[in-house]
């Protein structure tokens, strides 16, 4: 996951990172320590590389105690657990450069919709089918923000996003789907309160969604579970 995110934190239209910043020296999984360990520092400059230090491991970590402990049970378990493994990298992307890149959005897409219907041949169909169009109308939701209010709305990335976070939480039912949104979007307005306050932002400033569609919908499935 700290190599997807170390890979991708470029701002658009740049390539994919292949090293470290500072001396160019090639970072991968053939090289993967220390550059790809918690310290997260190039093994040649000892300059820091990719997400700060100790965070991806912590959002690992924290992510498996979660499903071992509190989530949610069943066939859909495969679906969430796939969904993580994509979407914690693009969270750490997102933070970095404000954007969710397609090379980790529409994977998790794709893998959760097919593993929820792999679900599904053992549970009622309608699942599915509600799960499907969960995630499409909150995506099309989202594009149509982005499309219409432009930077004022959000991202085309939130809305490729959506398209996995609706049908996970969809599959639970709709009031499942409604109660993500609101803690989504409520956690998001707290936040922006706060900085707004002690003055780290101004009303112009703009903040990455990512981080709270990720908490809103791990939220709402533990509390659903």
């Amino acid at each position: 996951m700290r190599l997807a995110a170390l890979r991708h934190a470029v701002p658009p239209g740049l390539p994919s990172r292949a090293g470290c910043d500072a001396c160019g020296a090639p970072v991968g999984l053939t090289r993967p320590w220390p550059a790809l360990g918690p310290a997260a520092r190039c093994g040649h400059c000892r300059a820091r590389v990719g997400s700060p230090p100790g965070t991806v491991e912590v959002a690992v970590l924290a992510a498996a105690v979660l499903l071992a402990f509190g989530g949610p049970s069943g066939g859909a378990l495969p679906a969430l657990i796939w969904w993580l493994g994509w979407t914690i990298p693009a969270i750490f992307v997102d933070v970095a450069v404000h954007r969710l890149p397609d090379r980790l959005t529409l994977p998790a897409a794709a893998g959760t919709w097919l593993l929820l219907g792999v679900a599904a041949l053992d549970a009622d169909p309608g699942h599915w089918l509600r799960a499907v169009l969960g995630g499409t109308g909150l995506a099309l939701f989202f594009a149509s923000t982005a499309l219409l209010l432009g930077r004022r709305g959000f991202g085309l990335g939130d809305a490729k996003l959506a398209l996995s976070v609706g049908a996970l939480l969809a599959w639970y039912g709709w009031p499942v789907l409604l109660f993500g949104m609101l803690l989504t979007f409520g956690l998001s307005a707290l936040v922006s309160l706060g900085l707004l306050v002690t003055r780290r932002a101004n009303w112009s400033s703009h903040l990455p969604f990512g981080p709270f569609l990720l908490l809103g919908t791990v939220a709402a499935l533990l509390l659903a579970s």
